[in-house]
């Protein structure tokens, strides 16, 4: 059985992570979308929201995982016998960025290949932080976000601009 994770902050999961995660899903036999739980960037949603956000996106797709995790990224693939780290690119800057991360994961460990998918076009231009800040200045984010994320960040947001009134 060929198991891969698909590690990131998902804050907030976005289409363009549903869709590297969906086609993932068809060349692996199993795949975890591994939500980590201390980024180096502040977070608008806890870990927990965030896991019960994607676990409420992926609900239908029977191949697909949510699970959080903490620490190094290969110890984690160890720890759930995942052997492929998957990884969406965007554009040329992301590729840089991911390629010193899977040599520094290849250097951590052999036993665990990196896959690269680039995103679907439509979704070249979509990023967690892009979202979050259009949301917190009221523009629109819809079909950008699952309509479960998309009211969860409607809510957050109205929570925070109260409490600036």
């Amino acid at each position: 059985m060929i198991r891969a994770i698909f590690p990131g902050t998902f804050d907030p999961i976005h289409y363009g992570h549903i869709d590297i995660a969906r086609r993932a899903s068809v060349i692996v036999d199993e795949l975890i979308v591994a939500v980590y739980d201390k980024p180096l960037k502040n977070s608008l949603f806890t870990p927990e929201q965030r896991i019960e956000l994607a676990k409420q996106t992926f609900i239908q797709d029977s191949r697909i995982m949510v699970a959080g995790y903490s620490g190094l990224t290969v110890q984690f693939c160890k720890q759930v016998n995942a052997q492929i780290i998957v990884r969406g690119l965007r554009v040329f800057s992301d590729f840089e960025y991911e390629f010193q991360m899977a040599l520094m994961n290849r250097r951590q460990t052999r036993d665990i290949e990196t896959v690269f998918l680039m995103s679907g076009f439509k979704w070249f231009y979509t990023s967690s932080n892009l979202i979050k800040e259009v949301a917190r200045f009221g523009g629109t984010v819809k079909g950008l976000v699952p309509e479960n994320v998309h009211a969860r960040l409607m809510e957050k947001f109205a929570n925070q601009n109260r409490a600036t009134d």
